[in-house]
């Protein structure tokens, strides 16, 4: 797993978590497979419990015409300020292509909260959502910015979600909007956070 550099920081040698040197803390109970293939970026939180399965990625073709010659790519790549609460697991999506089994890289960005015991298969998630506990976002499903997704919801695969809304169900519909100054503020000393907002004084709350 790698977040340029993600090694751990030798300070941080007990406790719940270790930290690495870009601010990541990982769970010591969290099971990651594939961590090559998995790109944190820095300041983000997976909890007790947390899955993570790097291992399920695609091969990329090298243009040097050596059929050996074939490299991983980034699996899962999580932006800056995520929380990935207890019991969840992170799935890249797959689908049969011409007989074969293929995955196709998660990207996530920044200022995401996942609720814990959340099943996410989706292929993007973009910045400021806030997931509820106990949700399933299908596999292919798209979350755009400034999004919440109320808990125990089932987000169909293939779903899209548009930017500012709020679904819930199974399956997820829109059920409104969040509405001006969703996640603002939230991100510095002694303000509360908020949902969708800055989660980094989160992150510095929580203790190895």
């Amino acid at each position: 797993m790698s977040s340029r550099p993600n090694a751990p920081n030798r300070r941080s040698t007990k406790g719940e978590y270790i930290e690495t040197d870009t601010g990541n803390k990982i769970s010591r109970r969290a099971h990651i497979e594939g961590k090559q293939n998995i790109m944190l970026g820095g300041k983000s939180v997976l909890m007790a419990g947390v899955t993570l399965r790097g291992d399920l990625h695609r091969l990329q073709d090298q243009s040097d015409g050596d059929d050996r010659s074939k490299a991983s790519v980034t699996a899962i790549n999580i932006g800056r300020a995520c929380i990935i609460s207890t019991n969840c697991t992170l799935r890249p999506p797959m689908r049969i292509h011409h007989g074969t089994m293929t995955f196709y890289p998660m990207r996530m960005g920044d200022n995401i909260f996942i609720g814990h015991s959340t099943h996410v298969s989706s292929i993007h998630i973009a910045s400021h959502v806030h997931i509820g506990a106990n949700c399933v976002l299908g596999p292919f499903s798209v979350i755009k910015d400034n999004c919440k997704v109320l808990p125990n919801t089932v987000v169909p695969p293939h779903m899209i979600v548009p930017a500012g809304s709020v679904v819930a169900g199974k399956p997820a519909r829109i059920v409104g909007e969040v509405g001006d100054g969703w996640g603002q503020g939230g991100g510095a000393e002694g303000e509360d956070w908020v949902e969708g907002g800055d989660l980094r004084v989160v992150v510095r709350a929580i203790k190895g």
